[in-house]
């Protein structure tokens, strides 16, 4: 089974990192193939980057995503920018204090205030991590377990204890919410 996900925002959120992690739970913590491709815009912070991991229960056949089965959006520009690959079974998530979608967008869409619980969490940086733990609740692609190992046997140790508060408040948002339903 091939499942493709792609991740976009901008320099600075965490995105390569976070595809960096999605990869890491499937193939060490998942017993999964996984590969991982990163583009980044011009700029080095604030400009376009996107990161796109490719997962499969046998060796990765083409490392591209063609057709995502999950988009993660955290910026308007990546949306912008992959709205076109969405199709009526795509999971769509959002940040939903950053991106705002088109009125009758089609795909399974889940928004999550990423940005602002991790502000609420003392450090904006980790929204990436909050993110990764609303995308596993909502997908459960990976179990928790398997994400939230991918997650602390990355990060720096001193940050280990916020990161896993990260996590725990988007997995547990996405829990709250009905599979495939915004909170809107």
């Amino acid at each position: 089974m091939r499942t493709e996900i792609k991740l976009g925002g901008f320099g600075g959120q965490g995105i390569i990192l976070g595809g960096f992690i999605v990869g890491k739970a499937a193939s060490l913590f998942s017993d999964k193939h996984a590969s991982m491709i990163q583009s980044y815009g011009p700029e080095a912070r604030g400009g376009a980057c996107s990161s796109e991991v490719v997962v499969e229960d046998q060796e990765v056949s083409y490392p591209a995503v063609v057709q995502p089965d999950v988009l993660i959006l955290m910026s308007q520009e990546a949306y912008e920018k992959f709205k076109p690959m969405i199709k009526e079974d795509t999971y769509v998530l959002i940040d939903e204090d950053l991106v705002e979608l088109d009125e009758g967008q089609i795909g399974k869409i889940s928004a999550i205030p990423s940005l602002k619980f991790a502000e609420e969490l003392g450090r904006k940086i980790v929204a990436n991590i909050v993110m990764l733990g609303f995308f596993t609740a909502v997908t459960k692609i990976f179990t928790k377990e398997a994400m939230m190992e991918a997650v602390l046997t990355t990060v720096p140790g001193h940050t280990k204890e916020l990161n896993e508060k990260a996590f725990e408040k988007g997995y547990e948002h996405g829990l709250g919410l009905p599979k495939g339903k915004s909170d809107e």
